[in-house]
């Protein structure tokens, strides 16, 4: 096994399938592990480039084979799948892996560390509870409705009237009905106080982080966004450019191009879907702001916001403020409004 150079690996949860391949290209290995097994086999095994898909476990286990002094590349799943010559199975994703590992054009995801990893994870049960909170309101007003109880739309307006219902005796409701909708009321509550709890842990992370802080002075991103982005980046250095990183969070146009004729379709949507959200709702916050103070509305977004539509100015603001974010963490700069980059004077 000494003169492996290049090996992929399918994850999983106790099984792992393991193909490698010496410098000329050679299958030399192909193995199946079970999970206690996997850090002992790449302990022994001489450094060389592993390939992953980039899912559930993967940083994980590319911090852990990063220890043995391998050299670990992630993959996102996509990428990979053009290179599965047959059907599928755990073999041939692993062989694809580590047919993909080795292409020199190929983008990987960078590898987040556990305090990157704690961070999100306060991210995604927040947005976990948004959800269900978002649902049980629905069907607390819902179910009024049917009683000819009509609560306005809002979160907080279902706070503010719910109680006064529950407490006015001449509104019809029956008292299996206002057990139900107390009891459904208390839990929306208690959904509510988790949201605000994570809140308070993402803010405290934010105010002990510089890059998160230099990212809130770019309108449109707040402190869940700005820290959002730092720990989903990492690195920004991952990226050529501002452009690459948008297109990273599917802020840019899907193309069907073709003869020399560029055809620009909808943005592509590719990435991750929350921190897009998050971009684009920043977005509408300033457009809103703006059709609120006509008289600050000059510059470039104005004459967007004046000549497109306000969804499609709003994702073209957030697209702006992604590669400003990539140029604040690229080169640690402080965010300037109206800065306008210089190219050096050709000698």
């Amino acid at each position: 096994m000494m003169n492996i150079t290049q090996v992929g690996i399918d994850l999983a949860k106790l099984v792992f399938q393991v193909h490698g391949v010496d410098a000329r290209g050679k299958v030399v290995l192909r193995k199946q592990l079970k999970r206690h097994q996997v850090a002992v086999f790449f302990a022994q095994l001489a450094p060389c480039l592993i390939g992953m898909e980039a899912c559930s476990g993967a940083h994980f286990w590319a911090r852990k084979l990063c220890e043995f002094g391998h050299t670990v590349k992630l993959i996102a799943p996509q990428f990979v799948k053009p290179y599965v010559k047959t059907n599928k199975n755990d073999a041939a994703d692993a062989e694809a892996i580590c047919e993909a590992v080795g292409r020199p054009n190929m983008r990987f995801v960078p590898i987040k560390n556990t305090e990157q990893q704690a961070l999100l994870g306060l991210h995604r049960a927040r947005q976990g509870f948004v959800i269900e909170r978002t649902a049980q309101a629905n069907q607390l007003r819902g179910l009024l409705t049917e009683f000819g109880l009509v609560i306005p739309v809002g979160i907080r307006s279902l706070e503010r009237k719910l109680p006064d219902i529950l407490e006015d005796a001449k509104n019809g409701l029956s008292g299996v009905s206002r057990a139900l909708f107390a009891r459904l009321f208390e839990h929306f509550r208690a959904l509510d106080r988790q949201v605000a709890e994570l809140e308070r842990e993402i803010n405290a992370w934010h105010r002990e982080d510089a890059a998160s802080q230099r990212l809130q002075a770019i309108p449109g991103i707040g402190p869940l966004t700005a820290s959002a982005l730092v720990a989903s980046v990492g690195d920004a250095k991952v990226f050529h450019n501002g452009r690459q990183f948008a297109a990273w969070l599917g802020l840019v146009p899907r193309q069907n191009s073709s003869g020399g004729k560029t055809n620009l379709l909808s943005i592509s949507k590719r990435g991750d879907t929350y921190l897009r959200t998050m971009l684009i709702h920043g977005a509408r916050s300033v457009l809103l702001h703006l059709k609120s103070h006509p008289d600050r509305a000059d510059g470039w977004l104005a004459r967007v916001a004046t000549r497109r539509n306000p969804n499609i100015a709003a994702v073209a603001l957030a697209n702006k403020n992604a590669r400003t974010v990539w140029a604040l963490l690229a080169h640690g700069r402080d965010y300037q409004a109206g800065y306008r980059s210089v190219n050096p004077t050709a000698a």
